[in-house]
């Protein structure tokens, strides 16, 4: 017999991000008996995910590391294998390019995204296996879980909680934690 899935997660471990009511850009994010708040895609949530669509892929995806700005914020403690920013890291978004969905160095020249930014989105920057175990051109790259935008603003299709968030998360998150976003 099985029991009925909690609204904290589908199964133990399980980090769920669902949609927030009224509000298809937003979600709560459901952990260990915690909600957190969350922006997710402009396009809201989508089942076929595109390069540049700005939606979330409705998926599982599991944690593989991640990246943070040291000279920014101090990384909480955690068991994902974490890389320092450094200012030539910038992450591939070009489909037809042998990189696609890929970290890769400055300078480059097809299109990409810059992992040390201004605006703080990546001082902590978490991969999850979107098109990178198995890559498909155009089916969305980049797909991170980072810090939020003030007011919550959308993303290209990513999901962001806020600093305060990140922290409480990512002292539980470890390599292969599956992100279920639905």
């Amino acid at each position: 017999m099985r029991k009925k899935a909690s609204t904290t997660g589908s199964r133990k471990g399980t980090i769920l991000v669902r949609t927030a009511p009224r509000d298809r850009k937003r979600a709560l994010v459901l952990f260990e008996g915690r909600v957190e708040q969350a922006a997710i895609g402009r396009s809201g949530v989508t089942a076929i995910k595109r390069e540049g669509d700005g939606a979330t892929p409705r998926a599982a995806m599991r944690l593989i590391g991640g990246f943070v700005r040291r000279d920014r914020v101090p990384l909480p403690p955690t068991r994902l294998p974490m890389r320092a920013v450094r200012g030539d890291m910038l992450w591939c978004d070009a489909p037809q390019h042998p990189c696609y969905n890929r970290p890769v160095r400055a300078p480059f020249r097809a299109g990409h995204e810059r992992m040390m930014r201004d605006d703080g989105l990546y001082d902590i920057c978490l991969v999850m296996d979107w098109n990178i175990s198995s890559r498909r051109r155009n089916a969305g790259s980049a797909i991170f879980f980072h810090l939020i935008r003030p007011g919550y603003e959308p993303t290209e299709g990513c999901v962001a909680v806020s600093l305060s968030a990140m922290r409480r998360l990512i002292r539980q998150m470890h390599r292969g934690m599956v992100v279920k976003v639905v």
